[in-house]
């Protein structure tokens, strides 16, 4: 069984998908960018401006399903430089505790939607 989880603090799917699911205790996010849900407009400005957006709206989908960042087991982030590495990591990692840190990958590819440079999608478990 599946639960659909949405919130409006956060930006809408764009396409045939949800923010989240969470079936039995896991929660499967879809990948965020940094669209600002107050404005719907993409944050922009700098890497750091736009990852620290990427954060908050997987900060607001997490709360959606009731969980923190502290349930966080495994993430993706696709970057689309990796010369943004240090700025991205600088501002993911304020997220977390480094002891409890989750599994992650980090990748560089082609193109991301709306040419952002930066979109992280999350796995938590309660």
């Amino acid at each position: 069984m599946k639960t659909i989880i949405t919130t409006t603090k956060a930006p809408a799917p764009i396409g045939p998908y949800n923010q989240a699911v969470l079936s039995g205790n896991t929660l499967y996010t879809s990948g965020q960018i940094a669209f600002n849900p107050e404005t719907n407009e993409l944050v922009l400005d700098n890497i750091t401006d736009e990852t620290k957006q990427v954060m908050e709206n997987m900060k607001e989908v997490l709360a959606a399903a009731g969980m923190t960042f502290e349930n966080v087991v495994k993430t993706s982030i696709f970057i689309s430089d990796m010369n943004d590495f240090g700025a991205i990591n600088t501002v993911y990692g304020s997220y977390f505790d480094e002891a409890t840190a989750p599994a992650r990958e980090t990748v560089q590819v082609a193109c991301l939607p709306k040419n952002v440079n930066v979109e992280i999608s999350m796995i938590a478990i309660k």
